[in-house]
């Protein structure tokens, strides 16, 4: 495939809550903001059911509809939407160059990065084996394949409460596995799963083993602190311990932490290389909502539009 090289004024990486904001803002700028919208389009958002905690719905908005109508906002205003992943990154000199997978060489001084997080896996060595076969980490793209069936899902957080408490509308049996004494989930979202007569929460126990016939996953053994084991029945399993941020390709230029985040500046979206910054949950490692990040989005256009200025730009 031979290069394109192109140079834009502003090129946004994700299309998320943060990338989408980041686009509506550009564009009304009018800096004809380019955005890719990489592995997941719609990012983390588009694998949630109802969103009831975005403001301005009262009556909760469908997470992919949601993207929609931002997707829809930024397009109206001159923002180009493209599907590609960006490979490889140069951020050694003023103007930034981004490799994108559909052959484009990306120019530009402003590259502004909303690649948010990717869904972490148990890493058993049975685990792999039954990805897409049982296994899944986003229960509103595969829950209703076991409609009236049982399912587990590992996790203690929020995000598990959300998958198990949209599982038991659909499924005969959820069971959460719960590796404390506890979960770390918020308050409401705890006491639905707790009330919920369809949902059995197993305290103190962690995944040993997925089981399976080869074609499909039959069952999960979970062992406790003392190593007991115990063999659930399932149809299939749902995990939900986190996420990592996609940040691989950035890391021989920005400053990122242990657990892969990217570092801004204090009350700001920029990063260590000047007309670089980054937004949503790429860099957000405490509140990881989607009003968050579609605030860091704004953020992240504002000082994109007011870096600009600060340049003589030829070209673009």
């Amino acid at each position: 495939m031979d290069l394109k090289t192109e140079r834009v004024k502003v090129l946004i990486l994700g299309t998320g809550p943060a990338g989408l904001t980041c686009a509506i803002y550009a564009a009304r700028f009018n800096l004809n903001p380019i955005v890719y919208e990489g592995h997941r389009p719609g990012g983390q958002l588009t694998t949630t059911s109802i969103v009831e905690n975005f403001p301005g719905f009262p009556d909760g908005i469908l997470g992919a509809e949601l993207i929609e109508n931002m997707k829809k906002q930024s397009i109206k205003y001159g923002a180009e939407i493209r599907y590609g992943i960006a490979t490889k990154v140069d951020f050694t000199g003023p103007i930034h160059k981004v490799w994108i997978d559909d052959g484009n060489l990306i120019e530009t001084p402003v590259v502004v990065i909303a690649t948010g997080a990717t869904a972490k896996y148990l890493g058993l060595p049975s685990e792999e084996k039954y990805i897409g076969k049982g296994v899944s980490a986003c229960a509103t793209c595969d829950g209703l394949f076991y409609k009236n069936k049982t399912v587990a899902v590992i996790g203690g957080g929020d995000s598990a409460c959300e998958e198990a408490t949209y599982l038991s509308n659909i499924c005969k049996k959820v069971y959460m596995i719960v590796r404390r004494n506890e979960m770390r989930a918020s308050k409401i979202l705890q006491q639905r799963v707790l009330s919920n007569p369809k949902i059995e929460i197993i305290f103190e126990h962690q995944p040993k083993e997925i089981i399976g016939d080869n074609n499909i996953v039959t069952g999960l053994v979970i062992i406790d602190k003392n190593n007991n084991e115990k063999i659930l029945n399932l149809d299939g399993i749902f995990v939900a311990i986190g996420h990592k941020p996609n940040t691989e390709i950035f890391k021989p230029f920005l400053e990122i932490d242990e657990n892969g985040y990217i570092l801004t500046k204090p009350n700001s979206t920029q990063t260590n290389v000047p007309g670089v910054f980054a937004c949503g949950d790429v860099q957000d490692k405490f509140y990881k909502q989607a009003v968050v990040a579609a605030g860091s989005g704004c953020m992240a256009a504002i000082e994109a539009e007011k870096y600009l200025q600060t340049l003589k730009l030829e070209n673009f």
